[in-house]
């Protein structure tokens, strides 16, 4: 939804069109430059549409160069073609498109299955345009079942959400949004997402579940699920609330299955009620598309599904909006069925190693202390070393999108407010090449960042464009 405001004044800019737009006539091409903000009085031609939209979108940034971005920005000429062939199809009209309602079905019984369900054909869920869609998902299935269990005191009762304040700010959106108090456990020292126990502490009887993060944003790093079970588990000993966990497995659980299989973090964990993804993470489809979920059709209210029937079967859909196109299932399913296990290994595990790699480069350069290493997502955070006091995280991000490196500086919440870092997205496409090619611009950066007589930002808040 684009909240972004017009110009005070609607004609104050048209755009140029070049003489050599018009195929036959050159200075027909220009006989009207067509406003900005308001609808043309007159058609123009197709050439000429597309000529004038892929001029301006040439400013955009390189999504290839862009290390703030955990989507997707490379995918093989092959999934490119049966997206185009798909995206007219809607992926509501199940009746009318029973092909892709079918391969959505395997995709969420494929996940189900890499996800250690206890009966992967027990298990539900339903793709998304993303993960932001499905964590509202969950935590509405997670409010309905509180809401249920506490019939006699709900309305009146105040539901509350577990989470730690590193969560993505769709959680804070769903906690607004569907009117549930966000319950964060802060950052403590070198420990920047949340800890088992400083949750366990913040739960009650109106407390509808705890969110743990496999894969903070902030850091890359891993959030320990099964020691946040366990202490719900002991909770549940001595009070007797039964309080179940979702897993925002946004990137980590496209990761974790083929790269860390001994970690226990999935269905595995009877405590675990429901799990999260993006597809278009490190699900390696272009955006938008997720996955939620739920281990059993327990853990999903059955009033908050809705029932589609097409062929003579019964088609349950469960979403936030109705029309969105088909082609990113259809990409998903492509993606599964073209790498397999072992495939979804090789690139996890490559997308690991040039982060690491690069992790290890930026830190012999002797500036810079790492936070994280890459070893759990493919991501790392990092900030000056001690003694750096020339220049700052802010400086270096702004000197890098000189190259057209996209590389986010951000300050971490409460408690860390004083630490700013970068932090580095290795995705599928990003190669060791490329990686070399960042630390050798990094590294001709550095002399002149050190020669500044003291940082150049005065504003953290608007030095970046991101704040997450």
């Amino acid at each position: 939804m684009a909240l972004h405001k017009g110009p005070e004044k609607h004609e104050a800019r048209r755009v140029s069109v070049n003489p050599f737009f018009g195929e036959a006539n050159p200075v027909g091409g220009m006989a009207e430059a067509p406003p900005t903000h308001r609808l043309p009085d007159a058609p123009l031609p197709p050439s000429t549409a597309y000529q004038l939209v892929h001029d301006e979108l040439m400013l955009d940034g390189n999504s290839r160069l862009n290390l703030a971005t955990f989507v997707t920005t490379w995918m093989e000429p092959q999934a490119g073609v049966l997206m185009a062939e798909c995206r007219d199809k809607n992926m509501i009209d199940k009746d009318e498109y029973p092909r892709t309602a079918e391969l959505e079905r395997r995709c969420v019984a494929m996940l189900a299955d890499l996800w250690n369900a206890p009966d992967p054909s027990a298990a539900v869920g339903c793709s998304t345009t993303g993960s932001s869609e499905a964590c509202m998902l969950a935590g509405m299935a997670l409010k309905r079942r509180w809401a249920k269990r506490n019939a006699d005191r709900y309305p009146g009762a105040r539901p509350n959400l577990v989470m730690g304040v590193n969560v993505q700010v769709c959680w804070d959106k769903f906690c607004n949004f569907w009117e549930v108090d966000a319950r964060l456990v802060p950052m403590e020292g070198d420990r920047f997402h949340l800890d088992p126990q400083a949750a366990v502490a913040l739960c009650d009887e109106n407390t509808i579940g705890v969110v743990g993060i496999l894969g903070s944003t902030f850091d890359g790093s891993y959030e320990p699920i099964a020691e946040l079970c366990a202490a719900l588990d002991g909770l549940q000993e001595v009070t007797g609330l039964d309080i179940p966990v979702h897993v925002d497995g946004a990137s980590g659980a496209m990761v974790a299955p083929f790269l860390d299989e001994d970690l226990v973090w999935d269905f595995r964990l009877p405590r675990v009620a429901s799990i999260n993804t993006s597809g278009h993470k490190y699900g390696l489809v272009y955006p938008g598309v997720g996955w939620a979920l739920w281990r059993d059709k327990e853990a999903l209210p059955e009033e908050l599904v809705f029932r589609v029937n097409y062929l003579g079967g019964d088609m349950p859909t469960f979403a936030l909006n109705f029309s969105r196109p088909g082609a990113q299932v259809v990409a998903q399913y492509y993606t599964f069925l073209r790498l397999g296990r072992e495939g979804y290994r090789a690139v996890q595990q490559s997308t690991r190693d040039v982060a690491t790699s690069l992790a290890g480069k930026i830190e012999a350069l002797g500036d810079f202390r790492l936070l994280t290493r890459g070893d759990q997502l493919p991501v790392f955070a990092l900030t000056t070393a001690e003694g750096v006091t020339s220049y700052d995280v802010f400086d270096v991000s702004r000197r890098l999108r000189e190259g057209g490196w996209l590389v986010p500086a951000y300050t971490f919440p409460a408690n860390r407010e004083d630490l700013s870092v970068l932090r580095i997205v290795c995705r599928n496409g990003f190669s060791h090449d490329l990686a070399d090619l960042f630390v050798d611009d990094l590294t001709r950066l550095l002399p002149e960042l050190r020669r500044q007589q003291s940082p150049l930002t005065r504003d953290k808040e608007t030095a970046t464009g991101f704040h997450h």
